[in-house]
């Protein structure tokens, strides 16, 4: 098993949730208690952004248009932030809609999920929203990206499937082989296809854009994997909530595991950094970076 480093970064705001790279070469991510979004250069001191305290701030990733984009789960909106700190927040069509998942287009719009609603959103960069509903009724969509062949593709958590919708809204759904898996995290990997973590199985999956589904289950079945994202060194790398552990898994389904050093994580939202190494939103209160020991 490859050594890793880790090392953990203490950040103000209570609950740090998701996190990506912006821009501006900086990592961003979301206070899901506090109702802030945080603003880290590696090696340099923590900030925040602060929106209304209980809007609930979940997923955040990159617009095309320069700025970061986020969900607000609780206040059921979209947000937006400039580098500089601006915030521009659209209420949904729906009410109660429960927005989470969100990711960029290959269309130049952002698509996000509506975990209660059953339908899929997607917002323009001037909030133009559009709401487009799935053919499964309480299927709790939750984590979306964008995938090779130009559709969107979205974890489906209680319907036990990965969705499919292309730009016209479409959609097609591809049940799961192991039942009670629950996906939740969703990447397009290095290899072309879609990679997914199942929180209930304990299991990280990959699918083909023709369907094809393969499944590999990881050492502790109860590690309850969260979120999923490319790494630098070609291997997907994810975060195991209720284990207490980040992994990596390469392309052929070769699987390590390595724990966090404080016990009691909550590891959950992981990204590449710009820095090169992968960083983990630790919702204790802290940005794990996480690399390859030379």
């Amino acid at each position: 098993m490859t050594d890793v480093s880790i090392e953990e970064h203490p950040v103000d705001g209570g609950g740090p949730y998701a996190v990506t790279t912006g821009p501006d070469g900086a990592l961003w991510y979301t206070l899901v208690h506090s109702g802030r979004i945080g603003r880290l250069v590696p090696g340099g001191r923590p900030e925040s952004h602060r929106l209304e305290p209980d809007c609930g701030p979940t997923i955040i990733t990159n617009g095309p248009d320069g700025a970061l984009w986020f969900t607000e789960y609780r206040a059921h909106r979209v947000g937006r932030i400039t580098v500089g700190g601006a915030v521009s927040e659209f209420a949904l069509p729906t009410p109660g809609s429960g927005p989470f998942g969100i990711a960029a287009g290959a269309d130049g719009a952002l698509w996000f999920t509506e975990t209660a609603a059953d339908r899929i959103g997607r917002i323009t960069t001037d909030g133009y929203v559009t709401e487009f509903p799935l053919p499964v009724t309480g299927a709790f969509p939750s984590a979306i990206t964008a995938g090779a062949d130009g559709a969107m593709w979205f974890t489906m958590n209680q319907a036990d499937a990965i969705g499919r919708i292309d730009r016209d809204g479409a959609v097609s759904v591809h049940p799961l082989p192991t039942a009670a898996a629950a996906p939740v995290g969703i990447t397009l990997g290095p290899d072309g296809a879609v990679w997914y973590v199942a929180i209930a199985a304990g299991l990280v999956g990959r699918v083909t854009t023709e369907g094809e589904i393969t499944e590999f289950p990881l050492p502790d079945r109860a590690g309850r994997p969260h979120a999923i994202t490319p790494g630098a060194d070609g291997a997907l790398w994810f975060t195991e909530w209720g284990g207490n552990r980040v992994g990596s898994v390469t392309t052929e389904g070769v699987i390590e595991v390595h724990d966090l050093p404080a016990p009691g994580s909550e590891p959950h939202g992981i990204a590449l950094g710009p820095d090169g190494a992968l960083w983990v939103a630790l919702e204790t209160g802290a940005l794990a970076r996480v690399r390859r020991s030379p």
